[in-house]
Order: C-alpha cells, then structure tokens, then sequence
C-alpha cells in the first residue's frame, strides 16, 4: 500500500517515521525543507504537490492544525485523485466539517476517514497513539494496517464524523481531568502539604486515572514543555462547545474547562503543556507560577 502524508509537525513528522518503519512508501510535501529533511532521511519520497502526493499514494493522510487547512489539503488531494483512493484525516476538527469535507471528496471520487488521535506527542514517537475513525467500513478496512503502525488502539467509531465526535469526547474528559488535578494539586500546595506523596495517596483510591499518573507526574515534576500544547487544547475545547451550541447542549464542566484554559493561553501560557493549568491556579491563588 503506497501512502502519502501531509502535515509534518509535532505530531505528523513521529507518525511517518512509524509508517516508514513498518515499511511502507511514503510520498510526503512540505512547504519548509526543515519539515521534510527528517522523513526524506527516513526513505520518505518528497513531492512537489499535493496533488503530486494523491497521485502516487493509495491513501493520504493528513494532521494539520483545524478545519480551513483539512480542506485546503482536501481540494488538493481530489486534484491528484484516481479511483480507490482514501483520504485520512488525523487532525481534530469539528464533526460537521469533517462530514461536509467528506460528502465534497466524495463528490469528486474519493472516500474520506476522520481518524484523529489521542497520546500525544509520547504516543505519536512510541506509534501508540489511540485512533478514532469515522467513515465506511471498507475504506477503514483498506487503511488498517496503516493506522496500527502508528497506534495501539484503532476503533471504527461509526460513520462519517463519529470519530470526530469520539475525539471531542476526550477532549471534554481529559480538558476536565487535567483542570481537576491541578486545582486538586495546587489546593494541596496552599495547604502546605507535599504534592508527590497526595498523588501517591489519590494513586491507590478511586481518583486513580491515566490523567492523575500521567500529567500528575509531569505536574509535581514542574514539566511544562509540550506534549500537548494548551492552545491545541484550547481550540479542541472551542469546537466542543461550537457543537454544543448547535444541538442546543448544557456542556457545565466543559464549558468552564474551556474558561480555564481561555485564561491559560491568555496569559501567556498556550505554547506550554496543558499541565500547565496548574500555574493558571498558582497565579490566580497568589501561589508560585
């Protein structure tokens, strides 16, 4: 299966050195040669298009920042476009953008999956990202073996969109989550007491989570580099509540989430760590940011 891949940023440059590993042919572009040197290293083919990329490749995959850039490359994936072939989304975008890029490519021959991603920069190095993918099935079938080089947990979530709205819904859970334990932590801090022994307490209990281990430790470690970055989950948190809206939801804990991290980046914050939301609290307590 010949491959293409556009978006060679924090995320999208780890994932095509797995696809590269588990030997498949990559096409690549890149506006930067900075982007592209590390992939072309690694055997990528760089081109001179996109469309250049659609024509050589049997699926594209892109990861691009939100919706005017999927459909930007979208436009020009359909240009290089030949029978069979798929395009594969991983950025996070809205549920409604997504199916509408789907239904235009659709139009013009090609299938289209919505597979965004969870784990993060971590995850997209070690190819165990957790993929959540909207779309047909046959087109998921096809682009399977793919979407296992590059992570440990692929699931079909539905038709097209689904994955978006899946992605959405973690969002929402780890938005929550990470405000949670800073808030949780930096109580814990204004009361004197040692933050690493109050996660190893929380560890053994109920409040024991992926997010409490995880980002608890960068936290009591004060490791705010990205990761993830807090304006990438800032953004995430606005398409969760632009939905919302529009099927006239009470989103309570998430809408106050996404003030936190509104707060987060501007102040300054948003190309830190979203673990960062624990200096947002030491700020707003007068504590140590």
């Amino acid at each position: 299966m010949k491959l293409g891949f556009i978006g060679l940023g924090l995320m999208g440059r780890p994932m095509v050195l797995n696809l590269r590993k588990a030997g498949f042919p990559v096409s690549v572009w890149a506006r930067r040669e900075a982007s592209l040197a590390p992939v072309t290293a690694a055997g990528a083919v760089a081109r001179a298009s996109i469309a250049e990329v659609a024509a050589a490749s049997d699926v594209v995959f892109s990861c691009v920042p939100d919706a005017p850039q999927v459909a930007e490359v979208a436009q020009a994936v359909a240009e290089g476009a030949h029978d069979g072939l798929v395009f594969a989304d991983m950025s996070t975008i809205a549920p409604t953008a997504a199916r509408e890029i789907a239904v235009q490519l659709n139009a013009r021959g090609v299938r289209m999956l919505d597979a965004p991603v969870s784990g993060g920069e971590v995850g997209a190095i070690a190819g165990t990202l957790t993929i959540m993918v909207g779309g047909e099935q046959a087109a998921f079938d096809t682009v399977l073996p793919a979407f296992q080089a590059m992570g440990k947990s692929v699931t079909r979530v539905g038709e097209s969109g689904a994955g978006q709205v899946a992605k959405a819904c973690n969002q929402i859970v780890t938005g929550v989550g990470v405000a949670a334990v800073a808030e949780a932590f930096n109580f814990a801090q204004m009361s004197g007491v040692d933050l690493a022994r109050v996660r190893e307490a929380l560890l053994g209990g109920f409040a024991n989570s992926r997010i409490l281990d995880n980002h608890g430790q960068r936290m009591v470690d004060r490791k705010f580099t990205p990761g993830f970055k807090a304006w990438m989950h800032q953004k995430d948190l606005r398409i969760v509540m632009e939905e919302a809206h529009a099927h006239g939801l009470a989103l309570p804990a998430a809408a106050a989430t996404t003030q936190l991290f509104n707060a987060l980046v501007g102040r300054g914050m948003g190309e830190d760590d979203s673990v960062a939301m624990l200096k947002l609290f030491e700020a707003m307590s007068g504590g140590a940011a």
